[in-house]
Parts: C-alpha cells; sequence; structure tokens
C-alpha cells in the first residue's frame, strides 16, 4: 500500500516484477493523461478501496517504531543489527499495548 506519490510507472512496475499486488491511488493528473490519451493510455490501474483504507494502519506502526531512536535516526550500519533493533522495538511496543489493555478484554 502506498499513497499518490507512488503512482510512477517505475515503482508500479517494479512491484510488478515483484510479483506484488500494488494498492495505491491514482493522482488526478495522471488518470487525466490516461484519458487525454484514449485507447493508447493504456488500462487503469486497479484499485482496492477497501483495502486502502487499513493502510492508516501500517503508517501508525512505523511511527510508533520512529519512538526508538535508534530506528529513526537507522544509527546501525549492518543490515542484522538494524533487525534487531526493529524487534526489539517491536517488543517494546507490543509489551506497552499489552500493559494498557483492560484486563477485562482478554477471553
Amino acid at each position: 500500500m502506498g499513497d499518490k506519490a507512488y503512482s510512477s510507472r517505475p515503482v508500479r512496475a517494479d512491484l510488478r516484477r515483484r510479483h506484488i499486488t500494488a494498492t495505491i491511488p491514482v493522482p488526478d493528473d495522471q488518470a487525466g493523461h490516461r484519458r487525454k490519451r484514449g485507447s493508447r493510455g493504456g488500462r487503469p490501474y486497479a484499485f482496492d478501496a477497501e483495502a486502502y483504507k487499513g493502510r492508516n494502519v501500517v503508517e501508525r506502526t512505523f511511527a510508533k517504531l520512529k519512538d526508538n531512536r535508534a530506528f529513526a535516526m537507522r544509527t546501525d550500519k549492518r543490515g542484522y543489527i538494524f533487525a534487531g533493533t526493529v524487534a526489539v522495538a517491536a517488543l517494546r511496543i507490543w509489551l506497552r499495548d499489552l500493559t494498557r489493555r483492560d484486563p477485562s478484554d482478554t477471553p
């Protein structure tokens, strides 16, 4: 899922090459250019508006992860160390949310 800024040909081509289904809205100017070209403009991109509504969950998760300074600044140089930083940050978020829940919510 991505916002309208990621609706470029190279990005979509890269996602197709990786067999990833894109959920990116088409900006109005791109849709207008496609309509203007008529049948040469190609098929409009498929867009699942219902799936796109879940994008805010991803955005909020990244915002929570960026509360961890090492994640936000990317101070770790090696990939495996950064992956560990992400895991620790995610664990901290999970534990924090777990302790904030109402005990009556658990089954």
